[in-house]
């Protein structure tokens, strides 16, 4: 499986953005996918994650609310869409996925896959 990340960008605090993931290859539409992101000096951290179906998603608490992940199978991508964001939201944000299902999608070592990173830089 590749994956391609896109849509990052500078925007100010306020402002929305939608990432997108894009899956190719074997399996590329099956099993969950994430969204991780890792600022300057810091360690990668959970963002948000989707399963499979769609039907459930889960959030870091710094992002319910702000953020909503989607997914469509038939284009086999993932969006996140970033509402209201804040300087505290900048990061490389990159997508990831498994190669099974039933995993925890909010772990990083659950997750095979790694798309190359989109830089989101939000000023205030």
């Amino acid at each position: 499986v590749q994956l391609q990340a896109c849509g990052g960008g500078l925007v100010q605090a306020g402002d929305s953005l939608t990432l997108s993931c894009a899956a190719s290859g074997r399996d590329a539409s099956n099993y969950g996918v994430g969204w991780f992101r890792q600022a300057p000096g810091k360690e990668r951290e959970f963002v948000a994650a989707t399963s499979w179906s769609g039907r459930t998603s889960y959030y870091a608490d710094s992002v319910k609310g702000r953020f909503t992940i989607s997914r469509d199978n038939a284009d086999n991508t993932v969006y996140l869409q970033m509402n209201s964001l804040q300087p505290g939201d900048t990061a490389v944000y990159y997508c990831a996925k498994p190669e099974v299902y039933g995993i925890d999608l909010m772990q990083e070592s659950s997750h095979s896959y790694w798309g190359q990173g989109t830089q989101v830089t939000v000023s205030s």
